[in-house]
């Protein structure tokens, strides 16, 4: 078989193969596959229609480049635009490494035809009825995805600290973020009642 006939053999062979999708977008409801989801099922399927893809990074694109090993000069380029991320309490090296996992995924997901949600065409029909769109809501949306998966992150961190009974350890991470007015305000819509009350009662 040629390149392309293996790399379809591959998707063929991969969707055949039952994944949990971990990641979860908790402000549209919906779940999606995160690079750990997928990557070692993809290797391994790889690896049975004789394929290996190497992945490089440059200053303006990342390339995926499919690689028949049977007939090395036979090869599918897959690129993607590099992007930026600015997490806040990372630094440089840091926001890189985000930009790199993520653009992995995107590759693997075209490589792969990997099928996210279909949230319009399989959600049930529902009566229409007003949207209210409130102030926080809105910054939540306006933030790039990357802060969004930073400020999961540290969402999750913060209750961990409260559930643990140390609610001040809590407010000294928030604190020592030094995050901007609308972050916070991200931040805190992730937070549950009883974080975000523990968190002002240690404040007081």
């Amino acid at each position: 078989m040629n390149v392309y006939q293996k790399l379809n053999m591959a998707r063929y062979e991969f969707h055949k193969i039952e994944l949990k999708k971990s990641g979860h977008n908790k402000f549209a409801g919906y779940k999606y596959f995160e690079l750990a989801d997928f990557v070692v099922p993809a290797l391994e399927v790889f690896s049975r229609v004789r394929l290996v893809s190497v992945i490089s990074f440059c200053h303006d694109v990342a390339t995926m480049t499919i690689i028949n090993i049977d007939e090395p000069s036979e090869t599918i380029v897959i690129t993607s635009p590099m992007s930026e991320a600015n997490l806040k309490g990372c630094h440089a090296v840091q926001n890189l490494g985000a930009v790199q996992t993520y653009l992995r995924r995107y590759l693997w997901v075209a490589a792969l035809e990997i099928i996210e949600h279909d949230a319009i065409d399989s959600s049930k029909p529902v009566e229409e009825k007003k949207v209210i769109i409130t102030p926080a809501q809105g910054i939540a949306d306006s933030l790039p995805a990357e802060e969004m998966e930073y400020l999961k992150e540290l969402a999750e961190d913060l209750t961990a600290n409260v559930s643990e009974g140390d609610p001040k350890k809590a407010l000294a991470r928030l604190e020592g973020e030094n995050l901007e007015a609308d972050q916070k305000v991200a931040l805190w819509t992730l937070l549950d009642s009883k974080t975000r009350s523990a968190i002002k009662k240690a404040k007081e």
